[in-house]
């Protein structure tokens, strides 16, 4: 018997003259979490679609318990006990639970109809011991993006899955979220199911896996027992090239207040915010999720609109009612869901740059195309966003340049306030050291910039000033000088009646 529950030898896999797997290996074994690691655009997800049937390799051998397989389909796949689960599930949202767990595998009557009941009973022994929550007579698009992950799970679960692929599955989760996702993958690891787990998340590596493999630019690099490679030693095989510091060295100087927020409320969501930010410097707003960063960024956008309080920038009062107020008095916002809130994904990337600006290219009322296409052009290439095409949509771009197109849509407009959002959730490390040196870049252009994160490192690597947040209030406020991570999460757990006691 083979030691490996599946191996991949010398896959090649191309589209057109674009080799997008070339000679690749990897193996996985029985009972084993296995991370795969890597930039996007290393080819991790056309070795999901290889290993699941989705495409058919050009070349190289797959072999399932030292035997080889030939995939044509996911029914294949799917017979052999091989599953994917997709960072973004692809579920029938008006469908409910039972019927998204059974599609394609429905149990019938003796009188060739749907067996409804035992489905539905057959659906609750999968779902209760994942979670005792989901109620499986519930349309999917009731569910969290978590609970829906949990759900795919049994469904492959149904499907007597031995190979369980989770693609970035902690990526739109919260802290509490991934820690019940990871107990309940060590309970499959525990029954004997083997996982292939993609990540960009260090935590996901440490806490789930014992090997590690990665992947760059369509090739397979290495695999590596977790417990005996560095951070250092990863990052640089991952990118290709060392990074003597994960967060680029801060040149910029900080100037006089240019926003200033005092006491800003909404009901329900926060009270009684107060800060400052200043010319060419980076302010990081942190906490726990749910904190209300996210809802007091929308405020001073203009989708949200407080109850009381103020917001001057340069020391004049404003009133922002919309999006447009925000961006007229030079506040932008790179928001946290950048494909659904920061882009127009089947536009071309030159006209999501111009959108926010339109009418700075309309000559006698029509739009000058070539105009907003050079624009755009100089814009993209100013922050080395990688792209074949200035018409291609953003959807053909990676994660990270992704981000970097909605970054050049904010540099198209005049603006002295940048609020950045989870800028780097969902990137790989390559792209986020790439993102911060825009963030660098930016702040020594004189713009003051506001960054909403979630990681401690991130935190302390980028910012010159920390403000905390917990339940909607501000709990501690932070020079970096003075910051460490105990700081940061006491603040982050303290109870508001901790900081009027200490005042």
């Amino acid at each position: 018997m083979s030691n490996y529950i599946l191996e991949l030898k010398d896959v090649v896999k191309t589209f057109g003259g674009v080799t997008a797997l070339n000679n690749v290996q990897f193996q996985l074994k029985r009972g084993e979490v296995h991370a795969l690691m890597g930039e996007n655009g290393a080819g991790k997800s056309t070795f999901i679609k290889v290993i699941t049937g989705v495409h058919q390799p050009d070349s190289g051998i797959m072999l399932l318990e030292g035997e080889s397989i030939t995939l044509h389909s996911t029914s294949d796949s799917a017979k052999l006990g091989i599953a994917a689960i997709y960072q973004h599930v692809t579920a029938f949202p008006d469908l409910s639970v039972t019927e998204n767990i059974f599609m394609g595998q429905e149990i019938m009557t003796p009188f060739h109809t749907y067996n409804w009941t035992a489905m539905t009973k057959r659906a609750k022994a999968l779902i209760a011991p994942l979670s005792q929550d989901i109620d499986v007579t519930k349309p999917m698009n009731t569910l969290s993006v978590a609970q829906q992950q949990l759900v795919e799970i049994a469904k492959a679960l149904s499907r007597d899955a031995r190979i369980i692929i989770m693609d970035e599955p902690t990526a739109s989760l919260t802290k509490t979220e991934c820690e019940e996702l990871y107990q309940i993958v060590e309970r499959l690891r525990d029954d004997g199911v083997s996982i292939i787990f993609i990540t960009h998340k260090f935590e996901d590596m440490y806490r789930l896996a014992t090997r590690v493999t990665v992947f760059r630019d369509s090739q397979y690099i290495g695999t590596w027992d977790v417990d005996k490679i560095s951070n250092s030693k990863l990052i640089a095989e991952m990118v290709g090239r060392e990074l003597d510091q994960m967060y680029p060295h801060k040149t910029s100087k900080i100037g006089d207040v240019v926003l200033e927020v005092n006491k800003l409320s909404k009901e329900g969501y926060f009270k009684d915010i107060s800060f400052k930010v200043r010319k060419g410097e980076i302010l990081a707003l942190t906490g726990l999720v749910g904190a209300g960063r996210t809802e007091v960024c929308q405020t001073l956008f203009g989708i949200m609109t407080a109850d009381s309080g103020s917001i001057l920038l340069e020391g004049n009062e404003l009133t922002i009612k919309s999006p447009i107020d925000a961006l007229k008095n030079g506040i932008g916002l790179l928001p946290e869901d950048r494909q659904l809130q920061g882009l127009v994904c089947e536009l071309p990337i030159y006209q999501n740059v111009s959108a926010p600006v339109l009418k700075n290219f309309l000559k006698k009322g029509l739009l000058d195309q070539e105009a907003e296409i050079a624009n755009a052009i100089e814009l993209c290439s100013k922050i080395q966003v990688k792209a074949k095409d200035i018409v291609a949509p953003p959807s053909s771009l990676s994660g990270g340049n992704q981000q970097k197109v909605v970054f050049s849509k904010l540099l198209s407009c005049d603006l002295k306030v940048l609020i950045l959002d989870e800028p780097t959730k969902g990137i790989d490390v390559g792209a986020k050291y790439s993102i911060y040196e825009i963030m660098n870049e930016l702040a020594s252009n004189g713009y003051a910039i506001i960054v909403v994160s979630s990681e401690m490192p991130e935190v302390l690597g980028t910012a010159d000033r920390i403000v905390v947040m917990k339940s909607g209030r501000v709990t501690g406020e932070f020079a970096i000088a003075d910051a460490t991570q105990e700081k940061i999460l006491e603040a982050s757990l303290m109870k508001h009646s901790d900081t009027e006691q200490g005042a």
